[in-house]
This record gives C-alpha cells, sequence and structure tokens, in this order.
C-alpha cells in the first residue's frame, strides 16, 4: 500500500520536474543559465523541505498526521497553464508559487511517508528486519515506476495536449491515493511523536562541556544509564570508544543524590550520548555525498536540455517527449535494484554472513562509482555533439539521435540503485529511533544541498572561463562547453570518492543493546 501511495506521488512530482527545465525556456522564455539555475533552485528546496517535515513529524505531528496534511497541500497548486493569457510577469510568478507549493507538499510527503512505512517493520524481529531491509529496495522500484510514467505518459499529454490536463490527471491520482491511505488506518502501526529530537542533543552537549574537568571513569559501566525497566520500550545503544569527550555528560557527579532526580542539563543517559556520538559520525558522511547530489542534478536538467535538441524521431515520424528520455534512468535503477536484493544479497550472505549482504557505506560508495562514470560518458558524448554541430551547423544536433544519451542515464540510474537506496537505509537505522522522519530528511538533503551546489558551481565557472572567452555554459547549448563541465564534475567525484571510502572506513554502526544478553550488542 506504502509502495502505491509513493508511486502515485513519484508520477505527480516527475512529470512536473523533468519536464520543467523545457517549460522555463520555451514558455517562460528564460536563457538556459537562468533556466538551469532555477531548477535547481527549486530542486534544491523541495528536497531540503523534508528536514522541516521530518523535524516536525518527528517531535509534534506524528507521520500518520504530516502526511494526511501534506497531501492536501499537494493538491491545492491550481492548473498553472489557464492564466498564459495574463500578462507574463503574473504567469510567472502563479507559475513558480504553483510550483513551490509542491515543495512544501514533498518537505511533508517524502520523509513521512517512507518512514511510517518502514515503521510497520518490528526491529527486534528477525525476519521483519531482513523484509524492512527489501522494502527500501522495491520502495524504490515504486519510485522509478511512478517516475517511468510521469515521463512518459503525463509529458505526452503536457506535449501533446496540454499542461492543464495533465494536471487534472495528476490531481485525480493523489486524491485516489490519498483516499487509500486513509482506508487503511487501522492497520497501520504507529509511533508517537516525542517531542523536539534535537533537545536531548543540546542536553548532552551542555553537560559534557559543564563536566569537561571531571576525569573519565575506569570502566564505561559507570556511565549513566536508565534501568531497562523503566526505558519506555526505547532501544538502549552501546557505549562507543569515539568522541569520549561526549561521555562526560553521562558522569555521575555525586553519587549520593539520585541521578533520576538530576537535571538533564548535568546529567545525560550513555544512550543519548551515543546518539549524539551518531549524529557527529554522520557529518562527514553527508558531507562527502554532496558531489554525488551534484551530478545526479544533472539528469534533470542539462541532461534533459541536451535531449530536447537533438533527433527524438522513432518508427514512422512519432517524436519522443524530451523529459521521456528519463525513463532510462528509472529503468537502470529497477534493474540494479532487482539485481542487489534477488542475486548479490542472498549471494553475499552465504559468503560473508553480513545479513544485509554489504555494509551500507560499501552499497553508497559502489554506486557513487557509477557517478564518476557517467560523468565522463557524458563528456565525450557531449563533445561527439559539439563535433556534429561544428561539421553540420545548419541541421545541428537534429543528425544526432537523442539515444546517444542512453548511455549516461543508464548508468546513472544504474548506480542510483545503490547510493540512493543505500541513502535511504542510512539515514533512516543510522540516526537515532526519535529521528527517523528526519533521517529521510537528511537523505533527501543530500540531493537538495547538490542541486544548490550545482547552480553555484555553475555561476562559479561561468565567471571563471568567461574572464577568457565564452563561459562553458552559455545562452544556448551549441554556443557552450558543457563536455568541459562534465569533464570538472567527474574530477571532483572522483577525488570525493576516496575522501569519502577514508571516512566510511572509519565509521562505527549503531550498536544496539540486545534485551536478553549483558553488554551483547547488535550492529545495526
Amino acid at each position: 500500500m506504502f509502495i502505491a501511495i509513493e508511486f502515485s506521488e513519484r508520477l505527480s512530482y516527475f512529470g512536473i520536474a523533468t519536464s520543467l527545465v523545457i517549460y522555463l525556456t520555451k514558455v517562460i522564455h528564460q536563457d538556459l543559465e537562468t533556466a538551469v539555475k532555477n531548477v535547481n533552485y527549486w530542486s534544491g528546496v523541495t528536497t531540503l523541505m523534508p528536514l522541516l517535515g521530518g523535524f516536525l513529524a518527528d517531535a509534534y505531528l506524528g507521520r500518520y498526521t504530516t502526511v494526511i496534511a501534506s497531501c492536501i497541500v499537494y493538491l491545492m497548486p491550481c492548473d498553472h497553464t489557464n492564466i498564459c493569457t495574463e500578462p507574463r510577469r503574473v504567469h510567472e510568478v502563479a507559475f513558480f508559487l504553483a510550483i513551490y507549493l509542491i515543495s512544501i507538499g514533498t518537505g511533508g510527503h517524502r520523509p513521512c511517508l517512507e518512514s511510517f512505512g518502514a515503521d510497520q517493520f518490528d526491529d527486534d524481529h528477525v525476519e521483519e528486519r531482513r523484509q524492512k531491509m527489501s522494502f527500501f529496495n522495491w520502495w524504490n522500484c515504486g519510485l522509478c515506476s511512478g517516475l517511468i510514467l510521469g515521463v512518459t505518459i503525463i509529458v505526452y499529454v503536457q506535449d501533446h495536449v496540454n499542461w492543464g490536463v495533465a494536471d487534472i490527471i495528476l490531481t485525480v491520482v493523489m486524491a485516489f491515493s490519498l483516499l487509500i491511505f486513509l482506508i487503511g488506518r487501522p492497520s497501520y502501526r504507529y509511533r508517537a511523536p516525542t517531542g523536539s529530537p534535537l533537545t536531548p542533543m543540546l542536553h548532552v552537549l551542555v553537560a559534557a562541556i559543564s563536566k569537561r574537568n571531571l576525569p573519565y571513569p575506569s570502566n564505561p559501566s559507570q556511565l549513566y544509564e536508565v534501568s531497562k525497566s523503566n526505558g519506555k520500550n526505547e532501544r538502549f545503544l552501546a557505549h562507543t570508544k569515539k568522541l569520549k569527550f561526549l561521555d562526560k555528560a553521562a558522569i555521575v557527579e555525586n553519587e549520593g543524590n539520585l541521578a533520576e532526580k538530576q537535571s538533564p542539563w548535568r546529567l545525560a543517559t550513555m544512550t543519548r550520548v551515543e546518539e549524539m556520538k551518531l549524529i557527529v559520525n554522520m557529518i562527514p558522511i553527508w558531507v562527502f555525498t554532496l558531489p554525488f547530489g551534484i551530478c545526479a542534478s544533472q539528469t534533470s536538467t542539462l541532461f534533459i536540455k541536451q535531449g530536447a535538441i537533438m533527433d527524438r524521431k522513432i518508427g514512422n515520424g512519432f517524436e519522443i517527449p524530451t523529459a521521456s528520455i528519463f525513463t532510462l534512468a528509472a529503468i537502470g535503477m529497477i534493474v540494479s535494484v532487482a539485481i542487489y536484493d534477488k542475486i548479490l544479497v542472498p549471494l553475499l550472505r552465504r559468503i560473508n554472513g553480513n545479513e544485509r549482504g554489504m555494509n551500507i557505506l560499501q552499497r553508497i560508495g559502489f554506486g557513487m562509482l557509477f557517478s564518476v562514470i557517467t560523468m565522463i560518458v557524458a563528456a565525450l558524448v557531449e563533445r561527439k555533439r559539439l563535433k556534429v554541430v561544428e561539421m553540420n551547423p545548419s541541421k545541428g544536433s537534429l543528425s544526432m539521435n537523442v539515444f546517444w544519451l542512453a548511455p549516461q542515464f543508464l548508468i546513472i540510474g544504474f548506480g542510483d540503485g545503490f547510493t540512493l537506496v543505500g541513502l535511504q537505509e542510512y539515514f533512516y537505522d543510522q540516526v537515532p529511533d526519535s529521528m527517523r522522519s528526519l533521517g529521510i530528511g537528511l537523505y533527501l538533503s543530500v540531493i537538495g544541498a547538490g542541486s544548490f551546489l550545482s547552480g553555484l558551481l555553475i555561476t562559479i565557472v561561468n565567471n571563471v572561463t568567461g574572464k577568457s572567452g565564452k563561459g562553458w555554459i552559455g545562452k544556448d547549448l551549441n554556443s557552450s562547453r558543457l563536455d568541459n563541465f562534465y569533464w570538472l564534475l567527474a574530477t571532483i567525484t572522483t577525488m570525493n570518492l576516496f575522501v569519502f571510502v577514508f571516512f566510511a572506513r572509519q565509521y562505527s554502526y549503531k550498536n544496539v543493546q540486545n534485551d536478553h544478553d549483558d553488554g551483547e550488542e547488535t550492529k545495526v
């Protein structure tokens, strides 16, 4: 059920997102650089909003309520094509208002629906835990199925009928999915919001600083922890040796006073200290996945714009809608997820005994390798396209078939099956249990921040290259040097991959104490 609802939401999102750069250049009449920047900014806001939505869900609203509210907001954007007869500035303002309402709806829908779906599996049950690992894989298959229909049927309606009819179709599908979600309410497992997940982090930080001069205890077992009978069904984390400074927050200052009565600003439990360590350890992982986000943002901007000026005719004169080429990325992702879940995981489980097959960060890093290959292939294809334009200026890129772009879409889609799904699983599993919606928001923020950085990088590159002549990204593709830009991205992602591997090798995964064993721990 959850995957079907995600299918409808992604159908709506990608039906708009993949055609956005075309709409801005053809209908709003923006130049290429401005259109790409606007798409990157919108994509950035859309994928950063889940940080806010996830926080509100975890702290106050609950995931179920947040999903309902976000679906209603999703249904609010009106048919922006009905106002094309108005002055252009009014049309532009109304258009951007509509798409940023979608950003707000996505902010609640994306982090909460996925984390709410994963909440239906019990981490303490071996079989359900394994099913949850597959859930993230097949969640993305549903996502890609929505993407495929969004960039084929919906985009075809946009191109050959009008955008208004496409909007009506998307609204009906979204409303129907909301109805299905409401019908299933009695059968769901719920997690009640527990207040701001950031407050316990501040407790740990303040307590550690205030007790910075205290000596470390000789044995970690002397650090404060509530008894499991009073733990309110929460999972307890095992002590780790990294970031020992934070351990001081769990030192009991005066044995004569009952620890339970001390202020949380002076004394934190060992589990809260370990949760703070989890967040700190995530920072370098988040930072060094951003270049992957930059590469991913090219698929819905520059890659799509390249396809718009190439020969898209197949068969008896049928012309493929520009955004439909994005289907190949979704196909690549579905193939890689299926191979990973049905072949690699069972095989690797037998070889190394790892429940996941491979560690989450290994999966992410392996996928990031494909983003490097994608940028290299994209640079070679773009160089070929520019040579074709140079040899035949009158016909230009129309003498080159759009399926020259197929390899770069397939490769990055195949890599997404490892990196994107790995990031979802990583940020859901490795954050504190009270922050799981926010964790999905952190995963989405990789793509959002990557989109912003892509826009910033384009500005910097144009300013630098423009001093010696024409910039690498000009007013149109034929006057640009996208091949050089892609080579730059390939270089950045290659260097970044080495740094990511370094930090991934140092990373300590969440260790959960088993209820039935003293001191025994389980890596998550």
